[in-house]
């Protein structure tokens, strides 16, 4: 089994607004074969949590606008450390940076076939390493200043 039309339809609308909102290292799963609950999962981050709200709004407003597709359920809202969006055929996962990389839900997925994302997702990919670089320059630069 692999994923539907419509799955590959929302996964490509959600994973370009990701891409549009400056989301990070942006990839999608296949897991249909290995999950009976839905088609494909998408993985995005943000190295903050008002980015990780400004995503998920995104995405939920061009799945309804452009597809008419609207979550069955949506968590982790308040803390935007981990929003989680089902859309039955895929789910999506918007992490914070420091999330992503302790639940490193990639490493679960890798088994399953990665899709094929437009040109601005696959973009993202290395972003939050590109990120968490800058910021570590930018702390060592402050640290030294404060002293």
């Amino acid at each position: 089994m692999t994923a539907t039309d419509r799955s590959l339809e929302l996964i490509n609308t959600a994973a370009q607004a990701a891409a549009d909102k400056l989301a990070h290292d942006i990839i999608a799963y296949d897991v249909s074969d290995v999950l009976s609950i839905t088609d494909a999962f998408l993985l995005a981050s943000a190295p903050n949590d008002r980015q990780v709200k400004s995503i998920v709004d995104e995405i939920e407003e061009r799945l309804n606008k452009e597809l008419d597709a609207k979550p069955v359920r949506r968590e982790g809202d308040r803390e935007a450390r981990w929003v989680l969006l089902d859309y039955v055929d895929i789910v999506v996962h918007v992490q914070h940076s420091e999330e992503r990389v302790f639940y490193a839900l990639e490493r679960l997925w890798k088994d399953c076939p990665e899709l094929t994302l437009p040109a601005d997702a696959k973009a993202t990919r290395g972003k939050a390493a590109e990120h968490a670089k800058v910021q570590e320059a930018e702390d060592a630069g402050l640290g030294g200043e404060l002293r």
